[in-house]
């Protein structure tokens, strides 16, 4: 029979079971003073009483022989698993949206079976399997770090040992088998516990009785062993559910004040998309960041650049990269990342290509300029030795920083991000084969061209701006109901303007009506609670149809604005802008920073984009051209990349333009 190893299999179920976990979150709110005053309004629970059931994964390693005084088995039993169950009470203490505690009383099940093995006996099998149980006392800290349904838990473990029975088999002449139990069990076993759950609301927020299922997963190592001699151990992965009920208290309607504050300063509106396009095919202009990023402590260009022999570069060509890949563009894309990491073998391309072109590398490096130029040399090495490209073409320096450094004079936030970004090498040129539009003297690598299938296009997703949200709001929640009564939920936010696809709502429906309640919890404990109405309709891009994305990339700071790029957006843009079309401009920001200050920034980059555009349009006298702007900052659900390398955070200083066609 197939055994998992125990130990190291546990941590690899477990990581399965974290990652099948879908991340989500609940807040409970009650009706708006103002709009329900005669209706019933409750606090949120502060204490929940429940039950949960579970599956217990029980993994055994270490040694056991010696099974009582009157049983010892002809060999070592070290591996085994089994399934069990687990039944507790539980009683869950939730002050505030963040912190809480569990207590948890309840039978808790680890049998399993160890691995046959082959005694001593002329190749004699045995067997060995156990039923063990305990009444387990499992107090644990309770984290909800987005202030969500979603929770962490963790804490110790105290176990009374109720069973303890054993079945030894050994085939042989004679044969022999023994039911008894285990001597020198432990009465008492300390361990630990850590896990996650999810809080899912089985009725209303306004309801009496509040209900919660709550599906988790534990893992619970065994630091002691079940017995006080021999080394056997138990490890358990956990996975099940909790049923939780909650009351919460009724407040009087002459001790809540009605917030007729909170109905001015918090407005809530919708913008729906005129249809949901569910994929769409995008000829992408995407700029060739002109930096090569160095690890620290080594002046080797890093592994993640694509290095290629000899022979595989005579016969590369840059527009093996551009080929049509129909990959999910939702959400930070390895294909355009792929493009990035073949920079050096796109500039061999371009300078065998153009043997009249030239490029100076200016290296740096904190460590100072020797090891800068010992940056820029590996990658002429590269160029000359692989690609053939004359030295004499490739000029290379080397320097402190770089001329436009992450690391500003007086900083002293994120150092470590800033001083990896200024680990670099500068790719720049005056050759106008190689330049790009914008720029100064040296400029960046013109951009490549790919063509990729977008599924949930931006302009795809429904808007829901709640107006003042963030001064005046802890948290709020969408509750989507469509005409059958069927509701779904998303949030707690707390910006201002959130974004969702339609296809989440729509599911496989061609259309759907729906009714959104925005239900809120001011910052003071009040309520709030406003409705619209949202219809959505699924479209299907035509296959050949393509739309257009440009990309202008900004360095850390203010080093570049948007009217750096003028001239690019003003005569390259905008011509290709068709009537009655369709232009989305969003702006993005990295991580480093205050996340407010880098929503600001983005939202003005984006409208100044939106500015140029507008003004280039209005000289060509275009008509029915759709421009709409919006600033994500560092969100990283919309974020192009992800934020771990310096390359990906350089990408998401970004405002990206799609222009689609009219329809």
């Amino acid at each position: 029979m197939f055994r998992y190893p125990s130990f190291m299999m546990s941590e690899r179920l477990m990581s399965l079971w974290l990652k099948r976990i879908i991340f989500s979150s609940l807040i409970l709110v009650c009706a708006d003073a103002t709009i329900l005053a005669q209706e019933i309004q409750r606090t949120q629970p502060t204490w929940w009483f429940g039950g949960s059931g579970a599956a217990n994964f029980n993994f055994y390693y270490g040694t056991t022989q010696m099974l009582n005084a009157a049983v010892t088995s002809r060999g070592a039993f070290h591996k085994g698993d089994g399934v069990g169950f687990n039944a507790a009470l539980l009683l869950e203490y939730r002050p505030d949206l963040v912190w809480g505690g569990i207590l948890q009383v309840g039978y808790d099940d680890r049998r399993g079976a160890f691995d046959r093995i082959i005694s001593p006996c002329n190749d004699c099998p045995a067997w060995l399997s156990t039923e063990i149980s305990y009444i387990t006392i499992e107090p644990s800290l309770r984290i909800a770090p987005f202030s969500s349904g979603f929770y962490l838990f963790f804490g110790p473990t105290l176990s009374y040992n109720v069973g303890k029975d054993f079945t030894y088999t050994h085939q042989g002449n004679p044969g022999f088998r023994a039911k008894d139990t285990w001597s020198d069990m432990r009465t008492i076993v300390f361990s630990g516990q850590a896990g996650i759950g999810l809080d899912i609301p089985l009725a209303s927020s306004d309801a009496a009785t509040q209900v919660n299922l709550s599906p988790f997963v534990s893992f619970s190592p065994d630091f002691q062993g079940p017995r006080s001699v021999e080394n056997w151990r138990v490890n358990i992965l956990r996975a099940g559910a909790s049923l939780k009920f909650g009351w919460g208290d009724v407040i009087s309607r002459a001790a809540v004040p009605r917030p007729v504050a909170v109905a001015r300063e918090v407005q809530f509106s919708i913008r729906a998309p005129k249809a949901v396009p569910v994929q769409r095919r995008v000829r992408e202009t995407f700029p060739l960041l002109n930096y090569v990023f160095f690890d620290e402590g080594s002046s080797e260009v890093p592994a993640r650049y694509v290095a290629l022999t000899k022979d595989q570069a005579a016969s590369f060509k840059e527009e093996q990269l551009q080929q049509v890949e129909p990959k999910n563009m939702t959400g930070r894309s390895q294909r355009q990342l792929t493009l990035y990491y073949n920079i050096l073998n796109i500039l061999g391309d371009r300078l065998r290509g153009n043997p009249g072109a030239s490029v100076t590398l200016t290296g740096a490096s904190e460590k100072g300029p020797a090891e800068g130029q010992a940056f820029a040399e590996s990658i002429k090495r590269y160029l000359v030795t692989v690609f053939g490209v004359d030295g004499s073409r490739i000029v290379t320096e080397g320097r402190d920083k770089p001329r436009v450094p992450s690391e500003q004079p007086g900083g002293t936030r994120e150092l470590t991000l800033l001083r990896a970004e200024d680990r670099r090498v500068d790719i720049e040129s005056r050759s106008p084969e190689l330049l790009m539009q914008v720029g100064g003297p040296y400029s960046a690598l013109k951009p490549a061209q790919i063509v990729v299938v977008q599924e949930d296009p931006l302009d795809s997703y429904a808007m829901f701006n709640v107006a003042g949200a963030r001064d005046v709001l802890a948290s709020w929640s969408l509750e989507v109901s469509d005409k059958g009564g069927t509701v779904q939920r998303f949030g707690p936010f707390t910006r201002d303007r959130e974004s969702i696809p339609g296809r989440s709502i729509l599911g496989n429906r061609a259309q759907g009506d729906y009714k959104v309640v925005m239900l809120g919890q001011t910052k003071s404990g009040r309520s709030v609670r406003k409705e619209a109405s949202l219809h959505l309709v699924r479209r299907d891009e035509p296959k050949k149809e393509e739309a257009l994305r440009f990309s202008i990339l900004f360095e850390f700071g203010t080093a570049k604005t948007v009217a750096t790029y003028s001239t690019f957006l003003t005569d390259m843009v905008a011509p290709l802008i068709p009537d009655s079309g369709t232009v989305i401009i969003h702006g993005h920001t990295d991580i480093i920073g205050d996340d407010e200050y880098n929503q600001t920034l983005s939202n003005e980059r984006a409208a100044e984009a939106q500015s140029i555009l507008e003004r280039a349009i209005s000289k060509t006298g275009k008509r029915g051209v759709t421009i709409e702007a919006y600033g994500f900052g560092e969100d990283f659900r919309f974020a192009p990349f992800d934020n771990n390398l310096p390359e990906e955070r350089c990408y998401n200083r970004t405002v990206i333009i799609d222009i689609v066609p009219a329809k």
